[in-house]
Formats: C-alpha cells, sequence, structure tokens
C-alpha cells in the first residue's frame, strides 16, 4: 500500500485507529473453542466488529508462531481474510525482526511475498543492513522501533550516551545529550523516506512525541500501548 493509498483510507474512515490481533487462544470466548480453527474464527469476528473504523491491523507473529503449523495457518487465513476486504486495510506484521543479509531478505520475503503484508516491526539494534532489504520493495514499509511503550525501554531507549552535541537540529545550544533513541531515529531517516519508513512510539510516552515529530514530521507514527 502506497502512502497516497494510505492516506486515502484514513480520510474515508476519519480516523487513524490500528487494530491488534494477539490472539492467546486461552483468552477468547469458550464457545470459539469449538471452531475448526478458533484463532481464525476469533479474528474474524474482531475484524468484522472493528472494520468500519479501523484503518490498520497489527496481528502479533509470536501468538501464531508459538502454536506451530496451526497457527501459522490461523496467521495465513487472517491475511487472507484481511486481503479481501474492501476497502482493503493496512497489514502490519507485528514481528519485531532484527537479523542482518541474507537472513534479513528472506524476512522481507516471507512478510511481503508470501504473506502479503504492507509493513513489518524491525529492531534497527544490528544497523542499516538488518533494515535496508525492507525497504526495497515497492508499496511495503519498514516500521521501526524507536520508542517502545514498555517500562524496559528505559533500560537502553533512554540512556543518554556519548559527548554533548553542541547544536540541535534548529541551530540552537542543547543543554543536555540526547537519549539513544533519538540517535536511532536521525540515523534510520537516512536509509528510507517517508515513503516506506515509519517509527514505533509508545502512547506512553506522550511527553516525547513533540520532539519526535519535530525530527521527523513527515513520517507515519505507529503509537501503540
Amino acid at each position: 500500500m502506497t502512502r497516497e493509498q494510505l492516506h486515502s483510507l484514513i480520510r474515508s474512515k476519519g480516523s487513524f485507529l490500528c487494530v491488534g490481533l494477539d490472539t492467546d487462544l486461552r483468552k477468547i470466548p469458550p464457545h470459539l473453542l469449538k471452531e475448526e480453527d478458533a484463532a481464525f474464527a476469533f479474528n474474524r469476528a474482531i475484524i468484522d466488529a472493528t472494520l468500519p473504523y479501523a484503518v490498520a491491523y497489527k496481528p502479533n507473529l509470536a501468538f501464531y508462531e508459538s502454536r506451530g503449523l496451526e497457527g501459522w495457518r490461523s496467521l495465513e487465513r487472517t491475511l487472507e481474510y484481511l486481503q479481501q476486504l474492501e476497502p482493503r486495510p493496512f497489514i502490519i506484521a507485528d514481528a519485531k525482526r532484527g537479523d542482518i543479509g541474507n537472513t534479513s531478505e528472506m524476512y522481507a520475503r516471507a512478510f511481503f511475498e508470501r504473506l502479503g503484508a504492507d509493513a513489518v516491526t524491525l529492531a534497527p539494534y544490528m544497523g542499516k543492513d538488518s533494515v535496508a532489504p525492507f525497504l526495497g520493495f515497492e508499496g511495503k514499509w519498514a516500521i521501526v522501533l524507536a520508542l517502545t511503550s514498555n517500562e524496559g525501554s528505559a533500560d537502553f531507549q533512554l540512556l543518554r550516551p556519548g559527548r554533548r552535541d553542541r547544536r540541535d537540529i534548529f541551530g540552537k545550544r542543547e543543554k543536555e545529550k540526547r537519549p539513544l533513541y533519538e540517535y536511532v531515529i536521525r540515523k534510520t531517516v537516512s536509509w528510507g523516506n517517508p515513503d516506506n519508513l515509519m517509527f514505533v512510539v509508545g502512547a506512553t510516552r506522550a511527553e516525547s512525541l513533540e520532539g519526535i515529530r519535530q525530527l521527523i514530521p513527515d513520517h507515519f507514527l505507529l503509537v501503540p500501548g
């Protein structure tokens, strides 16, 4: 899905809503467990109920991979169902991959060519060669983890390493060192562009959103949590 198509979808629905599909068979309604594919039946019910409002759907791969071949089939059926809807929603594979070289290329092919996802969440800490393979597919997106919503994000993402930078992006002197997540954003934007690159910024980090928007005014943000 191109940037223009995503903009059009947002305008037509008057919404930015992304619905997570983190389907845990231990928590779904008991009557659905009688279905041949309980996870898919649950996902389909959620999708049908939210379709008038949702722009995007985001299955978390761990909830399917943990169930082996059966879970992978549930994921495939869910994505096939999403792809036949009109208007077709934006599909995010929440995989948080972060490997390099041929491995990264194979992940990209799996999610974009095999599963038909529009975007994949990625951990950027192995550098450019862990992200770049995902940027070579037309109409597809890399969603880079920048500042996440979990408590443990403070362990690394909020650290302020290195020497103090003398000037900020507006040419003004900075009073303190930048947090690590800001270095990640500044570096990563040079690998792609607003047509193929998004960033994860957790909703629990609302106080940082203004500064992040100054850094990347034209990129989409995925804001979970």
